[in-house]
């Protein structure tokens, strides 16, 4: 079967409204799946009426999508850190994290199989150890948990945001202010379901930002700071502050002055609390060469 567990980043009033925005379930479908008993919260079955609290941990049941067989595969992974428990990794430009939309190898996932030991069982067959994501075309740092303990302590750590995750992104136009705080809600564009707009519902999407340096050619080079991690969150928000990622194709302008294979957007940062040792760990990765060749042209 399929497990997932999400862990509450806030309260909801109902237990099946919940579910249908963190899972992309349809709102009559989750309520299926809780009077049949596929979801917990707490460990307790519960009603659809119920209502949630933040850190609240949902456990769902999911049947088992068909023909889906993952297969460890030899693709090259930067671990930066890795001990019984958890693991980190520097996702390199262009791998996928996991199978989905017809996508069924040459994944993180793939890799971490044939990499590690062991993988949280959690998120079920697709998504094993997986706790967060970065999209296929940003670089950067990502903790995978090995075995289901470490999962609900990551996952509640998001939730709680004591997990801290920063990105530098190069950024079309000069930014006016130094730093702020930008605050949306976020949902699937009514355009194109494939991808994600600013909305006037949805869910709350936080980012903050600080410039990190001005370009005169007309370019930003900004640091992000996750307080929420919506789909596509730091694109969406940057396209809404008038200045998307450069190299973004989807949310940025399709012609672009250098020649990439994806947007300039690097996860730099990491830190949480070890699930075991209690310990705080942060780690860094500089950035990819291609991206900092682009700073280093626009230095010049």
């Amino acid at each position: 079967m399929d497990k997932r567990v999400y862990v509450s980043e806030n309260d909801c009033p109902r237990l099946d409204v919940y579910l249908a925005e963190v899972s992309g379930l349809t709102r009559s479908h989750a309520q299926k799946l809780i009077s049949n008993g596929s979801v917990t919260v707490n460990d307790e079955a519960v009603k659809a009426k119920k209502g949630v609290k933040r850190g609240d941990v949902i456990r769902v049941v999911l049947p088992e999508p068909e023909g889906v067989s993952l297969e460890p595969e030899n693709i090259p992974l930067d671990v930066v850190y890795e001990d019984l428990s958890v693991a980190v990794i520097n996702k390199q430009q262009g791998l996928t994290v996991h199978a989905g939309n017809g996508v069924k190898n040459g994944t993180l996932v793939n890799a971490l199989l044939y990499r590690l030991d062991s993988l949280s069982g959690i998120n079920g067959v697709i998504r094993p150890g997986i706790v967060h994501r970065i999209d296929k075309d940003t670089s950067g740092l990502l903790v995978v948990a090995k075995n289901d303990k470490a999962h609900i302590s990551l996952s509640r750590q998001i939730a709680e945001k004591s997990c801290k995750r920063t990105y530098v992104a190069l950024l079309h136009g000069v930014l006016g202010k130094d730093e702020g705080r930008i605050e949306t809600y976020i949902d699937r564009s009514p355009r194109d379901r494939t991808t994600m707009a600013v909305s006037t519902k949805g869910r709350l999407a936080v980012t903050d930002f600080s410039v990190i340096k001005r370009y005169a050619s007309g370019y930003t080079l900004c640091e992000f700071r996750l307080q929420t991690g919506r789909t596509h969150q730091i694109r969406v928000h940057a396209k809404y502050m008038g200045h998307p990622v450069v190299g973004d194709k989807t949310y940025g302008p399709k012609n672009c002055r250098f020649n990439l294979n994806g947007q300039l957007l690097h996860a730099r940062k990491l830190e949480f609390t070890h699930p075991d040792t209690g310990e705080r760990m942060s780690f860094e990765a500089p950035l990819p060469d291609y991206f900092q060749k682009i700073l280093d042209i626009l230095n010049k």
